[in-house]
């Protein structure tokens, strides 16, 4: 079992940051890549960015190039998402999740709320 923890979110005007945190615990060890995904009521689940664990190879939406970040503290078992440049458009849940070299993203956090104001 995988615990996953985010925090960060919040309301910020258009052209805000924010800094996102995913929080892993339990059993690891067997972690591959963590993504962050987006959802917005009535509309399907959106992959944001991504990064394995150990090399730290990072993957981007291209909704999000340019303007988030994605990297991790290995010591300290966190991922966070830095986003810039924030849109009306991002305001989303969003849910940091895991999963190992094969199979699909079998971990999900409860999901950060994060609203960008016009």
């Amino acid at each position: 079992q995988v615990q996953l923890v985010e925090s960060g979110g919040g309301l910020v005007q258009a052209g805000g940051s924010l800094r996102l945190s995913c929080a892993a615990s339990g059993r690891t060890d067997s972690t591959y890549i963590i993504g962050w995904f987006r959802q917005t009521p009535g509309k399907e689940r959106e992959f944001v960015a991504a990064i394995t664990w150990s090399t730290g190879v990072t993957y981007y939406a291209d909704s999000v190039k340019g303007r988030f970040t994605i990297s991790r503290d290995n010591a300290k078992n966190t991922v966070y998402l830095q986003m810039n440049s924030l849109k009306p458009e991002d305001t989303a849940v969003y849910s940091c999740a895991t999963r190992g070299r094969a199979g699909g993203y079998g971990y999900w956090g409860q999901g950060t709320q994060v609203t960008v104001s016009s």
